[in-house]
């Protein structure tokens, strides 16, 4: 199967994050992946439970965005739409079926994959500032509508007491529930990866680049675009879902157009196109600001932006992209 993965001929593209590390000694990456699942089963013990727990959810969140601004090469502001519909579907189906709750998250899930399915038809036919405005849009809608059907999502007020139901088990205590958290997000992440590493990413590789050529070479870019979108808004909702059950609490601020932009900030520290530099800045981002919160400093938002803004003109590849582009660069056997 042919796939597009340039943009002009000739024209000299420096090899993303990912590829680097996909070149990388096959020893090499099986070693990360080793590493990166110790530090998850640590993560609980080194720190705060509760932010551990926050810190798959927005992994899961990141990830998505990624998925989209990466690898499809689509800035989505409204990825906020789908967290929130899956954390409000996640909490009602646990209050009131009373189900595991890893079968409410994949319910709120399922439920944010068929949101995104009109939202994203029709908003892939534009691109740039224009997705970026229609996907805003939207889910502002979404956001007003949660505000004002009270009767199910009880308003300013929020779905509260989310139970964490599984066969009986006590997942009171967040270091426990981790554990049982651990698993979906692990689950996604490998979805993630699978659709990035499969012909179907390298296609949304070549449409980021090239949309005209890959349309040139008979690929339907819209219906990529839309699968993509549609893929991207389940993996938000496996976030949003074990953020509900985590909290045990869903408030409106799930579905505001704010937490699409820290969704879209964490990706660009930890690094655009690099899919696990999400992950890193999740940890980031989220064990900053819990640092900041109890050390008694208010303007929160002061620090991350100003971090955002360091990333920006420093980084540009973010923390994991920069990180992988050195590793490249001194490679044993690698010239220049």
């Amino acid at each position: 199967m042919t796939t597009v993965v340039d943009t002009e001929p000739g024209a000299k593209r420096t090899p993303s994050a990912l590829a680097a590390v996909a070149a990388s000694p096959r020893w090499l990456r099986y070693a990360l992946l080793a590493a990166g699942l110790a530090v998850a089963l640590w993560l609980p013990n080194g720190l705060y439970p509760a932010v551990a727990v926050d810190i798959l959810c927005w992994a899961l969140f990141a990830v998505s965005v990624d998925l989209l601004l990466g690898f499809t090469g689509l800035m989505s502001f409204g990825h906020a739409a789908f967290w929130g519909t899956s954390a409000y579907v996640t909490g009602l189906v646990a209050i009131h079926a009373g189900l595991p709750f890893p079968v409410a998250v994949l319910l709120g899930a399922l439920a944010a994959a068929v949101l995104a399915v009109p939202i994203g038809y029709l908003a892939v036919s534009r691109t740039g500032i224009y997705f970026a405005m229609v996907t805003l849009a939207f889910a502002q809608m979404v956001y007003y509508v949660a505000n004002e059907w009270r009767s199910v999502t009880r308003g300013e007020n929020g779905l509260q007491g989310v139970p964490r139901e599984l066969f009986g088990l006590d997942l009171t205590d967040d270091y426990y529930f981790y554990y049982t958290a651990l698993p979906i997000a692990l689950l996604g992440l490998a979805a993630a990866w699978r659709i990035v590493h499969s012909p179907f990413g390298r296609v949304l590789v070549g449409i980021r680049d090239n949309p005209a050529r890959a349309r040139a070479l008979g690929y339907p870019v819209r219906r990529y675009k839309l699968t993509a979108f549609v893929l991207s808004g389940f993996i938000a909702g496996l976030g949003g879902g074990l953020f509900a059950v985590g909290h045990r609490f869903v408030s409106l601020d799930t579905l505001h157009w704010t937490t699409s932009g820290k969704a879209v900030i964490v990706v660009v520290l930890g690094g655009i196109g690099t899919l696990w530099g999400g992950v890193l800045g999740a940890a980031v981002l989220v064990r900053l600001e819990d640092w900041l919160s109890f050390s008694g400093f208010e303007a929160i938002g002061l620090v991350t932006g100003g971090i955002f803004v360091l990333v920006v003109l420093l980084f540009r590849r973010g923390i994991w992209g920069t990180v992988a582009a050195l590793a490249a660069r001194w490679r044993p056997g690698r010239r220049g």
